[in-house]
């Protein structure tokens, strides 16, 4: 008989990492029970509720690849959940809007169409431009096909399949931008969305930032029903292959015993027992203070230690009493000058007043007429832009993951009012003005992230750095038995990139080339056990996990 404190295995953390390979488990056949502290599952995909008419994405801002032939939607389908995840498509013929002084392009789906977009926008830069995004393409196509083969490939056959990333991949895109002679206008272009994945062009690799672009340039989309529905989705297929989901549950220590895990302590002193954990928390708070640096290598401990994480981002979650002036349904990126390599070095150096530029997502066009996103006649949307790292730029000294109160802290509230206000006369610079329409207005900063994903620096993109350029840890640990998903991991950040690292994850756990055979339309999960949604289906609700879907405290809209 099987005690009820012992699972096959056990995850720490619910982002879509931890839930993509729980999920998977569950649908293998293992018993697994997933933790997470916050009080509902989702990490960066969950969202927030204010004034009983407005939902806030934390992090769902838009997806790439959700076609016919996309990875995220095959992940998704091979749990047996078509029709449960479905996706609104943006404009494509330009899903994000990149502004710059005297320059404005709309970025188009497909390589070629993107190409010939920006060699007209700046002929100057036209056989630059074209080398870059032909390298770029080339890299994207070889690292797909990596990603989706179905064999194991010897060290000969790799290189012979991927030559090009061999000779770009790892170099970065300021020594690729150097490469093709481009000036500071055309760099700022080809990187405005750099903050995709929170780090400059002298820090971000040439593989990172192909499969990024790539990601949406086969296509840009929005989860219907907003960003919470992905990990509802999840939940319900977790639980109904058997797994299980606690939230409120926070994970104090997991436990290793002569080189291989046990399980884990929770804070509260609960111990349960499993002969496999998969940590989908902070890679560097999982192995310096959930596992242990003792258990670990001096190598690995070494570059976890001077590891440098990706930039956090601070967020203005507003809403209008009236509809914005009529736009593309386009993702926003706004730029104060055309030099983007020396706005992130102004960056670094802490200065950023004036705001040196801007991410800016419509909510309510998106998914226009959702009574989720706002009332009739109002608008929903979200201002971004970069910070600085760590703790000194907001007054803070150790973060809300080590136990520092820090909402009480005058330092910590000037920065933030301050910031606040640069980022809204930003907006305005960008958008026209609307101040006197707002009705909510909410300050989210990287300190405000760090206390309900735990993530170091509050960054939601992992490791820029991890020993090298470019370098990230595998899902696989040194230990027996444990394992790492998430933000942090080689199979990259974003919503798709963490679905794809738990995938991986559980494919070395169950030694099935799963992400392949799902993409070919395998599925491990039986739809007919998944649960009937009801008219008043909330994936809030389900994203508490069973045990706690009906307790009280949830915000609801109406």
């Amino acid at each position: 008989m099987v005690r009820q404190d012992e699972f096959d295995a056990i995850v720490v953390g619910s982002g879509m990492g931890g839930l993509v390979c729980a999920a998977y488990l569950a649908a293998g056949g293992r018993r697994v029970l997933v933790l997470e502290q916050h009080d509902v599952a989702g990490g960066n995909s969950h969202v927030f509720r204010r004034r009983r008419a407005y939902e806030f994405d934390v992090g769902v801002h838009y997806l790439g690849d959700c076609g016919p032939d996309g990875v995220l939607p095959a992940i998704f389908a091979g749990l047996g959940l078509e029709g449960r995840v479905t996706y609104r498509e943006m404009d494509q013929d330009g899903f994000d809007r990149i502004a710059l002084p005297g320059l404005t392009v709309d970025v188009p789906q497909g390589w070629q169409g993107y190409t010939k977009r920006l060699m007209e926008a700046l002929p100057g830069d036209a056989a630059g431009i074209l080398m870059f995004t032909d390298i770029c393409a080339a890299v994207a196509d070889e690292t797909r096909e990596l990603m989706l083969s179905d064999g194991d490939l010897s060290v000969a056959d790799l290189m012979a399949r991927t030559p090009v990333t061999a000779r770009w991949g790892r170099s970065t895109v300021t020594e690729l931008f150097d490469h093709c002679s481009l000036s500071p206008r055309a760099r700022t272009v080809l990187a405005a969305q750099s903050p995709n994945y929170g780090m400059g062009p002298r820090d971000a690799v040439v593989s990172q930032h192909a499969a990024v672009t790539d990601h949406y340039l086969r296509g840009a989309y929005y989860p219907r029903g907003g960003g919470q529905v992905l990990a509802a989705s999840l939940v319900e297929a977790l639980e109904a292959y058997g797994g299980e989901l606690r939230t409120r549950s926070r994970v104090g220590r997991i436990l290793v015993e002569g080189g291989r895990v046990t399980g884990v302590g929770l804070a509260d002193g609960t111990v349960l027992k499993a002969p496999l954990v998969v940590s989908n928390a902070d890679y560097t708070r999982t192995v310096r203070d959930l596992v242990g640096e003792e258990h670990f290598g001096r190598r690995l401990v070494a570059r976890t230690r001077q590891a440098e994480m990706a930039l956090p981002f601070a967020t203005l979650y507003i809403a209008l009493d009236t509809e914005l002036p009529a736009r593309p349904n386009a993702n926003l990126w706004w730029y104060r000058d055309g030099d983007i390599e020396a706005a992130y070095r102004r960056l670094a150096e802490e200065r950023i007043d004036p705001v040196p530029f801007l991410f800016v997502s419509f909510a309510s066009l998106k998914e226009p007429g959702a009574r989720h996103v706002c009332p009739p006649g109002h608008s929903n949307f979200q201002v971004m832009t970069l910070c600085p790292p760590g703790y000194e730029y907001w007054g803070v000294r150790e973060g809300p993951a080590a136990g520092e109160r820090y909402r009480r802290n005058q330092a910590y509230q000037e920065r933030k009012a301050y910031l606040t206000e640069a980022m809204l006369s930003a907006a305005e610079e960008a958008l026209g003005p609307f101040r006197d329409h707002i009705v909510h207005l909410e300050t989210a900063t990287p300190i405000t992230h760090e206390r309900y994903t735990l993530a170091t620096g509050g960054t939601p993109y992992g490791l820029a750095r991890w020993g090298g350029v470019g370098n990230r840890p595998d899902t696989r640990s040194t230990i027996e038995g444990l394992h790492m998903v998430g933000a942090s991991t080689r199979y990259g950040s974003g919503i798709t990139g963490a679905a794809v690292g738990g995938m991986a994850c559980a494919a070395q756990i169950m030694d099935r080339r799963l992400l392949s055979e799902v993409h070919r339309g395998a599925r491990l999960g039986a739809p007919e056990l998944l649960p009937p949604r009801a008219t008043d289906w909330d994936p809030l609700a389900v994203s508490r996990g069973a045990g706690r879907r009906t307790a009280r405290g949830l915000a609801r809209i109406g």
